[in-house]
C-alpha cells in the first residue's frame, strides 16, 4: 500500500515547485514590464552635453556602429556591481553613460575618480535626460543600432556577455 501512495507526494512536490517557478517568472516579468513602461522605443532621442571630462558628446542620429547608452546612479548598489562590465565594454565599443540624479557634477566627478570609472559620463542632476528617455529605474541600458533605432532595452543588472551579445546583434 505504501508503494501506491509514494508517487503521489512526489508528483505533488514537483507540481508545487513548478507552480512556484512559474509564479516567480510571472512576477519578474511583470516587474520588468512595469519598470520599462515609459522607456522610449523606436528612434533614439537626442542625447548631448558635456561629459564629466569636459568633452562635448552628441549621440549620432545614425551611429557607425552600435552604441550602448547606459543610465546609472551613484546611490545604486546594482549599478556599482555592473560598473566593471560597462568599463570592459567601453574599451572596445561605443558607450555613453548617464549618471541619473546623483548630485552636482563635482560630486559625480569625485565618485567617478574614486571608483576608477573610465567610461564617458554625462551628469543628469535634474533628471531631464532620464525623463526624455523614460528611465525610472537604474541601471538601464539601451542599445542603439546603426540605423539610429533602439534595438534593445534592459533594466536591472545585465552581464557583460549579455550586453556584448546585444551590441553584436544590433550591428549585424
Amino acid at each position: 500500500m505504501t508503494k501506491e501512495t509514494s508517487p503521489k507526494p512526489r508528483r505533488s512536490r514537483w507540481r508545487s515547485v513548478a507552480i512556484e517557478v512559474l509564479l516567480l517568472i510571472v512576477v519578474v516579468t511583470v516587474i520588468r514590464l512595469w519598470q520599462q513602461r515609459d522607456m522610449v522605443s523606436g528612434a533614439a532621442p537626442a542625447l548631448q552635453g558635456a561629459t564629466l571630462a569636459g568633452q562635448h558628446y552628441k549621440l549620432p542620429a545614425r551611429p557607425e556602429r552600435p552604441v550602448l547608452v547606459h543610465f546609472w546612479a551613484t546611490w545604486c548598489p546594482v549599478c556599482r556591481a555592473e560598473q566593471d562590465s560597462i568599463s570592459g565594454i567601453a574599451r572596445d565599443s561605443d558607450v555613453i553613460s548617464v549618471a541619473m540624479q546623483s548630485g552636482k557634477a563635482e560630486e559625480v566627478a569625485a565618485y567617478v575618480k574614486e571608483k576608477g570609472i573610465d567610461f564617458p559620463v554625462l551628469n543628469d542632476a535634474d533628471g531631464s535626460i532620464s525623463n526624455t528617455w523614460g528611465v525610472h529605474a537604474v541601471p538601464a541600458s539601451f542599445i542603439i543600432a546603426p540605423d539610429g533605432q533602439i534595438q534593445f532595452v534592459e533594466v536591472g543588472y545585465t552581464t557583460e556577455i549579455g550586453l556584448r551579445l546585444r551590441l553584436w546583434w544590433a550591428g549585424s
